[in-house]
């Protein structure tokens, strides 16, 4: 008797019409769940597909700014923003709304290279009047060959007319962990990874900070007078696309450029190759800010902020207090049109 049953078991188990059914029911609870969590991902909208000028975005909780920023730009309520790496990040938009009279977005990206600011920069002014627009530059403008990626992947996606098919194109794991964050942030019950203006404070609090590692930092990251540099006279092709793009800008808007003052221990010294080609850069800046009129300022030397190493968590990225004296520093250049009598800044092209 035990023996019959063991090899009725035997023949379920093995039933080739069994195991069809097992699979049929298993590939429908799959498409269920897939649907279900494709329309969980569109109707939480985590990266702003429907963002628009009268639809502003909803919580932006992917820190990743490269898939969360494209929705400010389509959809905040900005007629201002600034762009540029992790050294224009700390810039707080508050304080540029106040000093500007203008509501600004930060749309730095870390590491983001030159076409991808000016990727995130002609989303921006195609989706609304334009006030101002702050470029934080680094040397990567500079570049001879400057790269058109980083090891970031870059959402191209959230970039066409419409993000069309975007829902296929979120739809990951991520994604769904994203919108399900959003979901509860609509419901007070988390708060937002990033300010609505794009603005987040990623360094370490101030209360942390510790002068013996950030200056082990500041020298791990200097430069290397021995690396190879391009000539001066070598192209700068990223500045020829900046000089098209502010060519797009309104002529009453505000055009501001400013050199970024990382450590001067990470710029190049005068009479070096490095310093030589960062000086032709400045000209050539310079020169494209007198044609399109636009205030240039230059932070970028040694200067009483720059060889201070206390001013510094890396060779890179400077303090909270810096970044307040920067915007205070724009806004004394804008309205003076002349360098910093304390040497904080430069101006090298003004209206």
């Amino acid at each position: 008797m035990a023996s019959e049953a063991q090899a009725g078991l035997r023949h379920v188990e093995t039933s080739p019409a069994a195991w069809a059914g097992f699979a049929r029911l298993f590939l429908i609870g799959a498409a269920v769940l897939g649907f279900a969590a494709l329309l969980s991902i569109a109707r939480l909208d985590p990266y702003g597909l429907r963002a628009a000028p009268g639809h502003p975005p909803g919580p932006i909780m992917d820190t990743n700014q490269r898939l969360s920023y494209p929705q400010i730009a389509r959809g905040g309520a900005f007629d201002a923003a600034m762009f540029g790496t992790s050294t224009a990040r700390l810039l707080d938009p508050a304080a540029l709304d106040a000093a500007f009279d203008a509501r600004f977005a930060n749309l730095a990206m870390n590491a983001a290279t030159p076409d991808e600011q000016i990727r995130l920069a002609e989303l921006f002014l195609a989706h609304r009047p334009v006030k101002a627009v702050l470029f934080g530059l680094d040397t990567t403008w500079c570049a001879a060959d400057p790269p058109a990626r980083t090891a970031n992947a870059f959402p191209d996606w959230l970039y066409e007319t419409g993000a069309p098919w975007g829902v296929l194109h979120q739809f990951s794991l991520r994604a769904l962990t994203t919108a399900a964050q959003a979901g509860l942030a609509r419901l007070g019950q988390t708060s937002p990874r990033i300010r609505p203006d794009g603005y987040a404070v990623f360094t370490p609090p101030e209360a942390l900070y510790d002068a013996a590692r950030a200056r082990a930092h500041i020298r791990a990251g200097a430069l290397d007078s021995a690396a190879s540099f391009d000539r001066p006279d070598a192209p700068m092709p990223a500045l020829a696309r900046l000089d098209a793009l502010l060519g797009r800008v309104p002529p009453n808007a505000l055009k501001l450029i400013a050199f970024m003052p990382v450590h001067a221990a990470a710029q190049g010294a005068p009479d070096t190759p490095a310093g030589r080609r960062e000086q032709a850069c400045k000209v050539r800046v310079a020169a494209i800010g007198a044609e399109q009129g636009a205030v240039v300022v230059d932070f970028r030397f040694a200067s009483p902020v720059t060889t201070q190493d206390a001013n510094y968590w890396d060779a890179l990225h400077y303090r909270l207090p810096v970044a307040a004296r920067i915007v205070v520093g724009l806004r004394e250049a804008v309205s003076a049109g002349a360098d910093d009598p304390a040497g904080l800044y430069r101006v090298l092209a003004h209206p």
